[in-house]
């Protein structure tokens, strides 16, 4: 016990260095970790650290490679989107492009998992920290951001664009447990405890949810396993974020992480082998904020192996895909108002924001990563993340009725590092 009242300590000591995410199903991250990031986001069956059990599917700590002992991990993100928009006015023949600031996010993660007792039934405790969500832009400076590109005279001016800049994201602290009745099953929660932060160029407004997973797996046979899990919504709200019916006051802004159901298979082929496949289904029609900006549900589809030629070498790579949520809206009448969780703003600035300002778009991810074991307690992981370029477009009117045409471009890179600490 004061084994695990120590890590315990030492985990919550390092959730302050937990940061902002950008991420990609969505506004979410594939995975946690460059263990399940480098093998295509898997792990809901048979997750290979402590940290991606917490994350995806808390049952899964029963039956880790660590059991009966504990572990801790430790691991980082360098998160590379690169984004580009342009707005197009046929009639003029007038183009305006621009390129998103290049920023290089660093996501931190923390992981922990521990035994509660040594003989049946089986419980485990674990606990996570992490950056999980997130998305922006940033045109601040560059052609895009012309603030007074329509100007009505004594009726004042109005910007090319909303959504010029854009920052959001989320951290989870993710306390778990983990109950094995019988040989074959386990069972698992976790609490999410969400932090987020959202910054539409009126300053940074955060705010605090909570939700639930349940997750369960079945060791169907010695080597298979099937895995399930479930995540509530989470809600959280943030105030005085951006003016959008222009009555000059900061508006509120709900924005909800959306249910997601998870299943997963793994096959351990022989001991060096190990194949694993995860289907995701995420309910952001219905979330609070993505269901007002027109996002369709998701399903994500991941696959990953890993491979140990040498039994302390392990390789691993993946593939990931996950359709592009935004809608499009071809033919739109900018002038015509919308309406955004009780306040009305032009249909051009609606579509421009969702756009220009909110390009969660890309599909299909490629993931390569491999581990070291240094000693039977201490090993170390590197992984490498590529999601391929995506573009999202549509035309309608502005909203002085001439027509114009939207389009933006998303790519991302990202590299993973971490170690882990089995005692």
């Amino acid at each position: 016990m004061k084994r695990v009242l120590i890590s315990f300590v030492i985990v919550l000591g390092l959730l302050g260095v937990a940061g902002s995410a950008s991420a990609t199903n969505g506004d979410n991250l594939i995975a946690i970790g460059p263990v399940a990031r480098s093998m295509g986001g898997v792990g809901v069956a048979s997750p290979q650290d402590a940290i991606s059990a917490v994350f995806v599917n808390p049952a899964a700590m029963c039956f880790g490679p660590y059991c009966p002992s504990s572990e801790m991990n430790f691991g980082g993100t360098l998160f590379m989107p690169k984004v580009d928009t342009r707005i197009s006015f046929p009639a003029s023949g007038v183009v305006i492009s621009a390129d998103s600031e290049d920023k290089v996010y660093p996501i931190p993660a923390i992981g922990l998992s521990v035994p509660i007792t040594d003989r049946p039934p089986f419980w485990r405790f674990g606990l996570s920290a992490y950056g999980v969500s997130g998305l922006g832009v940033d045109y601040k400076g560059t052609a895009v951001d012309q603030p007074a590109f329509y100007n009505f005279g004594p009726m004042g001016s109005f910007p090319l664009v909303s959504g010029a800049y854009s920052e959001l994201a989320i951290m989870k602290f993710a306390p778990a447990v983990a109950f094995q009745p019988f040989e074959k099953f386990s069972f698992g929660m976790a609490l999410h405890v969400d932090y987020a932060t959202l910054d539409l160029r009126q300053g940074s407004s955060s705010g605090y949810g909570m939700g639930v997973q349940l997750g369960m797996i079945y060791k169907a046979m010695d080597n298979v396993s099937l895995g399930f899990s479930y995540t509530s919504p989470q809600n959280v709200n943030h105030d005085d974020v951006a003016d959008f019916d222009g009555d000059g006051s900061l508006d509120r802004l709900k924005l909800e992480s959306p249910h997601q159901i998870a299943f997963g298979a793994a096959y351990h082929v022989n001991n060096k082998l190990l194949l694993e496949a995860d289907v995701k289904w995420l309910n952001w029609s219905e979330a609070n904020g993505y269901e007002d900006f027109d996002w369709e549900d998701q399903w994500v589809l991941g696959v990953g192996a890993q491979y140990k030629p040498i039994p302390k070498l392990t390789l691993r790579a993946g593939y990931c895909y996950g359709k592009n949520p935004l809608n499009t809206h071809d033919g739109f009448n900018g002038q015509v108002p919308v309406s955004v969780q009780g306040k009305t703003m032009p249909t051009y600035y609606y579509e421009t924001f969702r756009i220009v300002g909110f390009p969660a778009i890309v599909e299909h991810h490629l993931t390569f990563g491999l581990g070291y074991d240094f000693t039977s307690r201490f090993s170390m992981h590197a992984g490498f993340v590529h999601a391929f370029e995506k573009s999202v477009d549509e035309s309608g009117t502005d909203i002085t009725g001439q027509p114009v045409a939207l389009k933006s471009t998303l790519s991302e890179n990202s590299v993973d590092f971490g170690f882990t600490w089995r005692f």
